[in-house]
């Protein structure tokens, strides 16, 4: 069982690089997928295959089909590489340079007067959090490596850790408040979050678009003045001041715009 396993893992692989060089990439990725649901999946319950093909994916650049494995990893239906081009580069993207994992935090494209143009790119260093900055010609190629996204559920806040629950699995999850940035203030229990991970490590989390606060603090609206400002500071109870229409009072629920931190309406409006 071992020996065949291993032996159509690797006929598979070295199959699909003969083809590649004689035909095109689709037809060897084609020819792949054939021999691997032919040959393998009928001992798919077998662990080693789950393993097999997990260094598989890592070796060659094509998607592994679903071959009704339940117990495959994430990195075995997604590709792990991606040349592009330095320019095509955006925040939250991640990379792989000289055997590292970076995050893309900040990206600027910048004129180099007769030496053309060029990216300014500042990562995070996954494993150390360290951040660094590496200048990129637009068209100089980086390996762009692509994450996994997950729903998960706020239970609570605590200093800086947020904790959080997977609603499918009920596993729990502790993870730095700076993986939301800004929009960290707004964390409360029960809120609905995203994080992008890479490996089962937390890259950065996001939260809703919209999302209620109630006002703590701010000036009372006095009626009948013609020259009332167009908005007024509020303090919200997760701490932060906003900007309010003038006849919102204290107490009531509103709705904020968490990109830019802007009131949107009433919560019951």
């Amino acid at each position: 069982m071992v020996l065949s396993v291993q032996k159509y893992t690797m006929a598979a692989f070295h199959y699909r690089k003969t083809l590649s060089r004689a035909f095109s990439f689709a037809a060897a990725s084609a020819s792949l997928t054939k021999t691997l649901s032919t040959h393998i999946a009928p001992c798919s319950s077998h662990s080693l295959l789950s393993r097999s093909l997990q260094t598989l994916a890592f070796r060659s650049t094509i998607a592994i089909p679903n071959l009704g494995i339940s117990s495959c990893p994430w990195s075995i239906i997604q590709h792990r590489d991606v040349s592009v081009s330095a320019s095509e580069l955006r925040p939250g993207n991640v990379i792989e340079k000289s055997g590292r994992i970076y995050q893309v935090v900040d990206a600027e494209h910048k004129m180099r007067g007769r030496g053309g143009a060029a990216m300014q790119v500042v990562f995070r260093c996954i494993d150390t959090g360290n951040k660094i900055s590496f200048r990129f010609g637009t068209d100089e190629a980086v390996e762009r490596v692509f994450v996994e996204e997950k729903s998960f559920t706020c239970l609570y806040t605590e200093s800086e850790t947020a904790f959080l629950i997977e609603p499918d699995t009920f596993d729990q999850l502790e993870v730095p408040l700076d993986l939301f940035g800004k929009a960290a203030s707004y964390l409360k229990g029960d809120m609905k979050v995203r994080l992008l991970l890479y490996d089962d490590r937390p890259l950065s989390g996001s939260i809703p678009k919209h999302v209620t606060c109630t006002v703590k603090e701010t000036q009372p609206h006095v009626k009948g003045i013609s020259a009332t400002p167009r908005y007024k500071k509020a303090l919200l109870d997760n701490g932060l001041t906003v900007q309010v229409p003038p006849y919102i009072e204290n107490g009531e629920s509103i709705v904020i715009k968490t990109e830019d931190d802007s009131f949107l309406s009433r919560a019951n409006d």
